[in-house]
C-alpha cells in the first residue's frame, strides 16, 4: 500500500513519520531526567536556576518515561506494518484516521502542559516543543490534505512490483489459464461434481494430462509472458485498485473451480474405489475449498459447504466446526417413526394414564362428553370416579399466560412442589424465589434465599421427599441448603461435597451440574464436571461415594425411585446413561447403561416408578428408557457401545451452534423405547419431564426449547401440544421490546391443577429472565380478576413497562 500512496505523503508518513517517533523514543529511554526537563523551556529574559534546568525524577516518574518512549517505538514499528504490509486502502484510510485524531490530543495536552504564554512564544520553543507541536500540526495538516484529495487519488502499484507478483503468481495464472481455455468456468460452482455429466468427464480428462505437458505449456506461456510485458505495465496503470482486485478475484474463483475438479478426482481415485457413486474425499475437498475462500480474500461463512441450500442462516451463529461429509447418501427415512408403534402400545397398557377406545374426533367433543356423564351421574361410581383422569388429560394449559413473572437474570430452573403448595425459581444471580402456591391462581412471594459467593450461575436445584428443605448448587463443589417454611428465617448453610479422603482419587473442588436427594432423604446425589458422580450422606455430613463414570461432565442424575435410595441414573456428554446401584459403588462399576443418544445428555427425569426414564440430548432428541431394557456391564463392555459416538468425527457446540440434521444417525445400540422430537436443544441443558399424575393422569412428557416454547408429546411421539411462550411474552417484556428472543430452559407442571410455569431466558444476550403461568383455558380472554397477562416483578407487584 505504500507505493500506492501519492509521492508527498508517501514520504511524510513512511520515512519522516517513523524517523520523528523513534527520534522521541530514544531520548525517552536512555536519558529519562534529559527528555523530562525538555518538555518546558524558559522565556526570553527570565532568569534561569539550576533546579529549572534540569528534572529530578523519582522512581515512578522514570518508569512512566521510558514507557512514555516504548509507546513511541510502538508506534513507529506499527506505522512501518501497516504501511508496507497491507494492501487494503480502507485499512491504511482508518489507520491515519485514528492518527489524524491522536495529533489533536496530542497538541492540546502539550499546550495545556505549557501554558498560553509559552505556547505562543513560537521563537522561544526548544527542539522538543518544536516536535511536540510543530511536527505533530505538520502531520495532522498533511492527513488532513491527503484524506481531502489535495495531493490527488492513490496511484497503482509499481509496475516492478506488479511484474513480482505475476512471476510469484505464474503458475496460478496459468493454471487458471489453462481451466478457462479447456473447461470454462460456469457461472456457480456446485458443492459438489456429477461424476457422469461431461463437465466432469472433461476437468478428469484435463487432469490426466502428463506432467511434461505441463511443464512445456508453462513455459510457452511464461516466454509469451514476457513478451508482453511492456503492453501489460502500460494498460496497468491507468487500472486502480478495484480493477487489480477484480482480476484476483477472478483468478481465485478459477483456482477454486480447479481444487474442486482436484478433490473429487483423489476422491474418485484412491478414497472409494469400490463405490460407483462415491463423491470423492469429502474431507480433502473441504480443505482445499477453504484454501480457495482464503484465496479470494474472503472469511469463510457459516453453510457455504452444505449441500442444504435451503438451510436457516438467519437462526445461527456465524462461526461454528462444521461436519466432514458422509461417504455414503444417509438414509432419508433413517429418523423414528411417528407415531411410534412401541408409545402407541405403553398408552394402551395403562402405565401411562387411562386409555378411552371411544375417541370423538376433537379434544373438546371428548372432554364435553366425560363432563356430561359426571353431571348425570351415568355408570357406577367406579367408573365415575375413573372419568375424572381422562378429563385431566384433556385440560392442557394454553398460550395466553394468566401471568408473568420478570426477574433481572436468566431463570435457570422453577418447580412445583410435590404437593403444589410452593413453587421455587432459580435465578442465575444466586437468589432462590419462593412462592406460595396453596392456591394456583392467586401466588404470594414468602422467602428469597442466596448462595453465597456462587459462581456464573446456580445450575441446580432439588426438595427433600418431605418438601422441609432446598438443595441448590452452583460452579461450586458445595450444595447450599435452606428451609422452604415461611416461618424459618434462618440463613442457608453449605455441605462440601469435595472429598478430604485422598483414597477416592480426587482433590480439589469441582462444579456440580445437578444435584438430587434419595429417596429417604438422608443421601444426596451430585453429578459433576469432574465427570464423576458424587454420593453425600447428609447426617454424617461426608462423601461416602466418589466415582469417576463417565469419560465426560455429568450434567444430569436422579434416583430411579422415589421411595429407594438404591437406584439411580446419571446423563453425561459422553452420550450415555448409566444405572447404579448405590450399594455397590465401592468398585465403580456400573449396574447398566442405556446408549442411543448420538450427541450429550442435558437432563434426565425418573417417573419415579423405578423402571422408566426420560431423557433430553443434544441431538435434539427427546428418548423414553425403561430400566429392565438397560445393557448390562459386561454387554457394555464388550460391544464397546460408545465407541459409534466416541469416534464420530463431529465436535457440536450447542453454547452456539444449531445442529445439523445430516449429522443424525441411529445409534446401533440403541436401546431406547420411543424418540421424541421437534424441539430444539440449544444454547444451554434444556429439561424436560413426564407430565404429573393429578393433573394430566401421567400421559404426557414434555420439554423447553430454544425457539421459546414449551413442547408436550403423547407417549407415540405425536405432538399434543406446543406453547409459545415467546409469543406469549413478547409484548410485555420490559426494557429491551424489540429483542425477539426467549429460550425456555426449565418446565414446572403444577400437580393438581391444568396449569405450568415456563422458566426462561430473554433478551437477546439472555440479559433477562420470565416464569410465564399458562393454565388451561379455552378462550384468550378471561372476565375474572386480575386478567390474563399480568405483569409482575419478581416480589409480585405489579410491573410498569419501559416503553
Amino acid at each position: 500500500m505504500a507505493s500506492q500512496l501519492p509521492r508527498i505523503p508517501w514520504f511524510v508518513f513512511t520515512v519522516f513519520e517513523p524517523i520523528s517517533l523513534l527520534a522521541g523514543a530514544i531520548p525517552a529511554i536512555l536519558a529519562p531526567e534529559w527528555f523530562a526537563s525538555q518538555q518546558t523551556f524558559q522565556l526570553t529574559g527570565s532568569i534561569v536556576t539550576k533546579s529549572e534546568n534540569e528534572a529530578v525524577l523519582s522512581g515512578p516518574a522514570l518508569m512512566v518515561t521510558r514507557q512514555l518512549g516504548n509507546t513511541y517505538g510502538v508506534a513507529a514499528f506499527v506505522a512501518l506494518a501497516v504501511l508496507y504490509t497491507t494492501s487494503e486502502v480502507k485499512v491504511v484510510r482508518n489507520y491515519l484516521i485514528a492518527l489524524w485524531i491522536c495529533d489533536i490530543g496530542h497538541v492540546v495536552i502539550t499546550v495545556l502542559g505549557l501554558g498560553y504564554e509559552r505556547a505562543v512564544a513560537v521563537g522561544d520553543w526548544n527542539a522538543m516543543t518544536w516536535g511536540n507541536i510543530g511536527a505533530t500540526l505538520f502531520l495532522f495538516l498533511t492527513r488532513s490534505a491527503y484524506f481531502l484529495g489535495f495531493f490527488g487519488e492513490d496511484g497503482k502499484r509499481s509496475t516492478s512490483q506488479h511484474n513480482k507478483d505475476k512471476k510469484s503468481h505464474g503458475y496460478r495464472t496459468t493454471t487458471s489459464n489453462i481451466m478457462s481455455e479447456q473447461h470454462p468456468v460456469p457461472d456457480a460452482v456446485p458443492d459438489s461434481w456429477d461424476q457422469e455429466s461431461e463437465s466432469y468427464e472433461d476437468t478428469h480428462e484435463h487432469l490426466s494430462i502428463d506432467e511434461d505437458r505441463d511443464q512445456d505449456y508453462v513455459d510457452e506461456v511464461g516466454e509469451n509472458e514476457e513478451d508482453e510485458d511492456e503492453e501489460e505495465d502500460k494498460e496497468e496503470e491507468e487500472d486502480d485498485d478495484d480493477d487489480y482486485d477484480e482480476e484476483y478475484m477472478d483468478g481465485a474463483f478459477e483456482l477454486e473451480v480447479m481444487i474442486e475438479a482436484v478433490s473429487d478426482d483423489e476422491g474418485a481415485d484412491g478414497i472409494d474405489e469400490d463405490d460407483d457413486d462415491a463423491a470423492g474425499n469429502p474431507l480433502h475437498g473441504r480443505i482445499l475449498r477453504l484454501l480457495a475462500t482464503l484465496i479470494r480474500g474472503q472469511y469463510p461463512r457459516q453453510g457455504m459447504f452444505d449441500d442444504d441450500d435451503d438451510y436457516d442462516d438467519d437462526d445461527d451463529y456465524p462461526w461454528r466446526r462444521r461436519r466432514t461429509r458422509p461417504r455414503e447418501p444417509l438414509d432419508p427415512d433413517r429418523f423414528p417413526k411417528v407415531p411410534s408403534e412401541e408409545g402407541r402400545k405403553l398408552m394402551e397398557s395403562g402405565n401411562f394414564g387411562a386409555f378411552d377406545a371411544r375417541e370423538p374426533d376433537t379434544d373438546t367433543k371428548r372432554l364435553a362428553r366425560r363432563i356430561l356423564d359426571r353431571e348425570l351421574g351415568l355408570g357406577s361410581r367406579a367408573g365415575r370416579k375413573a372419568t375424572h383422569n381422562p378429563m385431566a388429560q384433556q385440560m392442557i394449559p394454553s398460550t395466553t399466560p394468566e401471568m408473568i413473572i420478570h426477574y433481572d437474570q436468566p431463570v435457570c430452573c422453577g418447580q412445583f412442589s410435590d404437593d403444589g403448595n410452593f413453587f421455587y425459581a432459580c435465578v442465575k444471580d444466586y437468589r432462590v424465589r419462593l412462592y406460595d402456591t396453596s392456591n394456583p391462581y392467586n401466588w404470594r412471594h414468602y422467602k428469597t434465599v442466596t448462595y453465597p459467593f456462587g459462581r456464573w450461575t446456580l445450575t441446580d436445584a432439588a426438595l427433600s421427599p418431605d418438601n422441609r428443605w432446598l438443595a441448590f448448587t452452583s460452579l461450586q463443589s458445595s450444595v447450599c441448603f435452606a428451609p422452604t417454611d415461611p416461618n424459618d428465617t434462618g440463613d442457608p448453610y453449605s455441605l462440601e461435597l469435595s472429598s478430604t479422603n485422598h483414597q477416592m482419587g480426587f482433590r480439589g473442588s469441582f462444579s456440580i451440574f445437578s444435584v438430587r436427594f434419595s429417596g429417604d432423604g438422608r443421601n444426596l446425589v451430585a453429578g459433576t464436571g469432574a465427570e464423576s458422580i458424587v454420593v453425600y450422606d447428609i447426617e454424617r455430613r461426608q462423601t461416602v461415594h466418589h466415582v469417576r463414570g463417565h469419560d465426560d461432565d455429568v450434567n444430569a442424575v436422579c434416583f430411579a425411585d422415589k421411595m429407594s435410595p438404591h437406584i439411580l441414573y446419571s446423563g453425561s456428554d459422553d452420550c450415555t446413561i448409566k444405572v447404579w446401584d448405590t450399594r455397590s459403588l465401592g468398585d465403580g462399576r456400573e449396574a447398566g447403561a442405556f446408549v442411543g443418544h448420538v450427541e450429550g445428555i442435558t437432563y434426565i427425569d425418573s417417573k419415579g416408578d423405578g423402571r422408566y426414564i426420560l431423557s433430553n440430548g443434544k441431538d435434539q432428541s427427546m428418548k423414553l428408557w425403561d430400566l429392565r431394557m438397560a445393557m448390562s456391564s459386561s454387554d457394555y463392555e464388550r460391544k464397546d457401545a460408545a465407541k459409534p459416538t466416541r469416534t464420530r468425527g463431529f465436535h457440536y457446540d450447542y453454547r452456539s451452534d444449531r445442529y445439523p440434521e445430516d449429522c443424525w444417525f441411529k445409534h446401533p445400540h440403541d436401546n431406547s423405547l420411543v424418540t421424541f422430537r421437534g424441539h430444539r436443544v440449544q444454547g444451554t441443558l434444556i429439561r424436560c419431564h413426564f407430565s404429573p399424575p393429578g393433573s394430566t393422569d401421567s400421559r404426557y412428557v414434555y420439554s423447553g426449547s430454544y425457539d421459546g416454547s414449551v413442547y408436550v408429546w403423547n407417549m407415540d411421539a405425536t405432538l399434543k401440544a406446543k406453547i409459545d411462550v415467546n409469543g406469549a411474552t413478547e409484548n410485555v417484556r420490559l426494557g429491551w421490546p424489540n429483542r425477539r428472543v426467549t429460550l425456555v430452559r426449565d418446565v414446572g407442571w403444577h400437580p393438581n391443577a391444568p396449569l405450568l410455569v415456563a422458566s426462561a431466558w430473554q433478551g437477546h444476550g439472555a440479559e433477562a429472565g420470565t416464569a410465564s403461568l399458562h393454565s388451561f383455558n379455552e378462550n384468550d380472554v378471561d372476565e375474572a380478576e386480575p386478567g390474563m397477562g399480568l405483569s409482575v416483578d419478581e416480589k409480585l407487584a405489579p410491573a410498569e413497562l419501559s416503553y
